[in-house]
Formats: structure tokens, sequence, C-alpha cells
């Protein structure tokens, strides 16, 4: 059973984020799965049903704000992944928080802010 069963990221941007994040995340195989006017979900091209990551606007009506110290990590299958999530975020105006590359665990990572400052990290274990 897994633990976490989603992951969601305010934004004050719908749909500014929502066009960042299909491209982000289609490197790592999740596309654009619904759509509403509060949030907008993707999922494993594989899984359709399965919805993981969400964009959403704050349920509150507040400004969307990043947390001091939160990440979410993502986890891929392969360098290349990893390295095309780093560059296609950066390219699309996401700030870069570490480059791809050999971590102290052994295993391969990136680290990018979003549009709206939540940090994230994608990985693929190198010894499986």
């Amino acid at each position: 059973m897994n633990v976490i069963s989603f992951v969601m990221v305010g934004t004050n941007d719908l749909k500014k984020a929502s066009a960042f994040y299909e491209k982000v995340l289609a490197t790592i195989n999740l596309k654009l799965f619904a759509e509403s006017e509060k949030y907008h979900s993707f999922s494993h091209e594989d899984e359709p049903n399965q919805k993981v990551f969400y964009v959403t606007k704050p349920y509150d009506g507040k400004p969307a704000t990043i947390g001091n110290g939160n990440m979410i990590a993502l986890e891929t299958d392969t360098k290349e992944k990893v390295d095309a999530f780093h560059s296609t975020a950066i390219a699309n105006g996401a700030k870069d928080e570490g480059a791809p590359g050999v971590r102290g665990d052994g295993n391969y990572y990136a680290y990018i802010r979003d549009l709206d400052g939540n940090k994230l990290t994608v990985r693929t274990i190198l010894n499986k």
C-alpha cells in the first residue's frame, strides 16, 4: 500500500501553472487528465484514472503561498528523464534549485522551483 495518495501544489494562475506542468510532467510520463475551474489533475499515461498530481487554486480563496522547507519528490526510471524534467522546467520559467546529478545517497536527482515557488525534485534510483 502506498502512503501518499496524490500531491497537490497551489497556484495563483491556474492556466499558466497548468501549461507549465503539462510540459514538465510529460517528461516523466504524466499527462493532463482532468480540468475544472479550481484544479487541473495529471495522471500516468498508462493509468489515466489514477490522478497523482494536482495544480489548484487554494480552497479558502486566499493567495497560494509556498512552504519553507516543503518539497515534493517525484520518481522516474531513467537519468534521461530526470535531465529532461529539469531542462524542460527551466526552459519554461522554473528556477534551478540543483542541477541533475548524483547526490549523497548515490541516486540521481534534479531540483526546481515552479512558477509559484513550490520546490520539486525528481530522482531515479541508480542501484536497483
